[in-house]
């Protein structure tokens, strides 16, 4: 039966019905459950079928269900009887040519490789220049900084506490922002303020200066993570988004390589114009920035449809076709994606519903605590190396086999726990890998060799950095556009909140071998094993339960529920959380 016309995501009734209210269903499996389509039901086929566990919505793609707002920036595109081979869906992903169809070809001329190229990669530059500001203070403190500003290790984790609360606080407004304003604006802005702000580091005078420039440096970059992802989920699936994320990451490493080898040469600038070399790296490094926020300004179009413009092109990127394959493929995977536009403001009720979805606490509880036993290693390895006895220019040189390493692991274990559905467990590596080299900083007597030490300290910043992982099932679980832009700043402001606590772990008067830090690290460790199991078992209980209560529901059951419940994105009946 055709749902009414108000039916439609984004748009609630009043006779509408909660899960709550359906009686539990005793029937057998529908045809649904067995995997195949009954002729009765108002099914658009999608031509390219997943797996049921890698579906978000159990319920298919039923016709009229899915129908986006009439404000959603694909809706001209948007077609429930559109269809495309999937040869084409898969050159959406992956670029295939080894097909002769020209007609196909043609059609699909502008892939997801290409999407990778022309979105992705510039998602992954701005991030790039994102932790050149964000991570060269690392470089700055092995050119003498705190000596110079006549500051201590102390006043440093001060300084990085304030960058992070503030950096916490802005989170959530950032992205509230952004989701007005729309991410293609609100980042250019972001990163031009702060290349501003992180080039005036250069005339820091003394604790105060310091303080106030990690201040206001916190306050313009937070939300920024957010905002990208929020921005990545109007190009891809939910399937395809954790291997783009794994890639934004790299990004991150591979500025740390990158700017070692900068402050390599930078550093040497040290005396030029009687300015140390710390100050150089920070005016040239933060001018770079505000050169790629400009040019973001002009080249991110506001989603797949609308990238007509001077800069890019008066005929845009896609054709007609093109077009209405991303858009389709988008809201075929997930429907929740038309139910805002991507300049619509989330309001003050939908905030709250989002802020107080419980279903996504146990992701925020993760996102205290996952990143900590290897936290103070990443916020001081290059100390630590350079502790080792090691020059300011070798230390910069032999933190570099620490960021490959972490690149390496992190483009395998993304891809693998989409492979084999496992989320969660394939995270607890993270876990599994820092655990003995935590215990073998501990009990390791100060008398090791210097090359021992280093090889423990690289390797445990190299641990299997499962972010990427668990930010892709944030977005995916979110289940709503609201929820999605609130929950991915949530989370991440759970996770600026285990960089205050991380920094603050090694303390000066625990020098040089932190026992009393690396103590509680191992505890934590041992905390968050049980905390990702945990984790999964709560969202493999939901689903199994929803999973008994949609399948003993008949055809009509089903069709009534969808057509009539004020039930919306991750509670309904018919989700299904990743984990």
């Amino acid at each position: 039966m055709d749902p009414p016309p108000d039916s439609q995501m984004g748009a609630p009734r009043n006779d509408v019905r909660s899960s709550e209210d359906l009686p539990r269903y005793k029937g057998g499996l529908s045809s649904q459950a067995d995997g195949k389509i009954d002729p009765q039901i108002p099914f658009t086929e999608a031509p390219v079928l997943t797996r049921e566990e890698d579906t978000t919505f159990a319920s298919g793609d039923l016709q009229g269900f899915s129908k986006p707002i009439d404000s959603y920036e694909g809706r001209h595109r948007w077609d429930p009887e559109f269809a495309w081979d999937a040869k084409e869906e898969k050159r959406l992903i992956r670029k295939v040519s080894n097909n002769n169809d020209s007609k196909i070809r043609q059609a699909s001329r502008i892939n997801a490789f290409q999407i990778d190229v022309k979105i992705c990669a510039w998602v992954c530059l701005s991030f790039f220049a994102l932790q050149l500001d964000r991570g060269n203070i690392s470089q700055a403190l092995t050119d003498n900084m705190l000596n110079d500003l006549n500051i201590n290790t102390n006043d440093y984790n001060t300084g990085q506490t304030i960058f992070y609360l503030t950096f916490l606080f802005a989170e959530l407004p950032s992205q509230l922002i952004s989701k007005k304003l729309g991410p293609d604006r609100w980042i250019p802005i972001q990163m031009v303020s702060w290349s501003i702000v992180a080039s005036c580091q250069a005339f820091l005078k003394n604790r105060s200066s310091f303080f106030a420039t990690r201040a206001i440096l916190g306050l313009i970059e937070g939300g920024f993570i957010p905002d990208n992802i929020l921005y990545l989920s109007y190009w891809y699936k939910s399937k395809e988004l954790p291997v783009r994320l794994s890639w934004f990451w790299v990004s991150y490493q591979s500025t740390s390589i990158i700017s070692a080898f900068l402050a390599y040469g930078i550093l040497h600038l040290r005396g030029y114009h009687n300015m140390a070399g710390w100050r150089w790296l920070f005016a040239l490094e933060g001018t770079l920035t505000g050169l790629i926020g400009i040019a973001s300004y002009f080249y991110l179009p506001p989603s797949p449809t609308q990238t007509k413009s001077w800069f890019r092109g008066k005929n845009g990127w896609f054709n007609e076709r093109e077009e209405k394959i991303m858009v389709n493929r988008i809201l075929r995977d997930d429907p929740s994606k038309g139910d805002m536009h991507n300049r619509q403001a989330v309001t003050p009720v939908l905030f709250w519903h989002a802020i107080s979805d419980y279903h996504m606490w146990p992701i925020y509880l993760l996102g205290f605590s996952w990143l900590l036993p290897s936290q103070p290693m990443t916020q001081y390895l290059t100390l630590q190396i350079k502790s080792l006895g090691f020059s300011t220019f070798e230390t910069n040189l032999l933190s570099i086999p620490a960021y490959v390493i972490f690149i390496i692991i992190l483009l395998l274990i993304t891809p693998l726990s989409e492979a084999i559905n496992q989320r969660f467990l394939v995270a607890l590596l993270s876990q599994i890998w820092v655990l003995p080299l935590l215990i073998a900083l501990e009990v390791l007597p100060g008398s090791a060799s210097a090359w021992t030490r280093y090889a423990l300290v690289t390797l445990l910043y190299a641990e299997p950095y499962a972010h990427a992982i668990i930010v892709a099932i944030t977005s995916r679980n979110a289940g709503t556009v609201r929820t999605r832009t609130v929950a991915s700043a949530m989370y991440n402001m759970t996770v600026q909140a285990s960089n205050v606590i991380g920094s603050n772990i090694y303390r000066n008067n625990d020098k040089p071998l932190y026992r009393k830090g690396n103590a509680a690290l191992i505890g934590i460790t041992l905390y968050n094993m049980c905390l990702f199991v945990g984790a999964k078992l709560y969202y493999v209980y939901v689903n199994r339960k929803r999973e008994q209560v949609w399948n003993a529901m008949t055809t009509e059951e089903k069709e009534d529920y969808l057509a009539t419940t004020k039930d919306r994105g991750n509670k309904r009946l018919d989700f299904r959380f990743a984990h």
